[in-house]
């Protein structure tokens, strides 16, 4: 394990509209706010046909081939993730969220493309005074949270 310290600062709250990738908004609003490092939160509907990484295919193979999911219907959809700068300083999104509709619930990651459907929240709280960056390593092709 490694660990870095950091100190809370500002705190956003954002409204995405209909259509709108969670992703895609988040890292903007970050780059252009320069927010650096955040604890994300997200609560709203997921459009029809969005797309959600729900696991590798296979667990041994490196780099993992990803397996995405649509989502076939409007989701209601829960989230929480970590913002931070990969080495270039672009900030990064990382949000695992659960969606469901009816019996049927659906959790992964949001990366691949899930758009909102009529009401997105998002709540940031900037975490600053950290060394913490997002490091891509090149057996797993991921972008892994450096501490150091």
């Amino acid at each position: 394990m490694n660990y870095t310290q950091a100190q809370l600062g500002r705190i956003f709250i954002l409204r995405l509209h209909q259509n709108e990738r969670i992703h895609e908004v988040i890292e903007k609003f970050a780059t252009e706010n320069q927010l650096s490092g955040a604890l994300c939160f997200f609560l709203g509907g997921a459009e029809d046909q969005s797309k959600v990484v729900v696991g590798p295919k296979d667990g041994k193979a490196m780099p993992p081939d990803p397996v995405i999911t649509l989502l076939r219907g409007v989701h209601e959809g829960i989230g929480v993730g970590t913002l931070f700068c990969d080495d270039a300083g672009k900030p990064k999104l990382h949000m695992h969220a659960s969606f469901g509709r009816g019996d049927n619930v659906i959790t992964g990651c949001v990366r691949a493309g899930v758009a909102v459907w009529q009401i997105g929240e998002v709540i940031l709280l900037e975490l600053t005074d950290s060394t913490a960056k997002r490091t891509k390593n090149k057996e797993t092709g991921f972008e892994l949270l450096e501490t150091q």
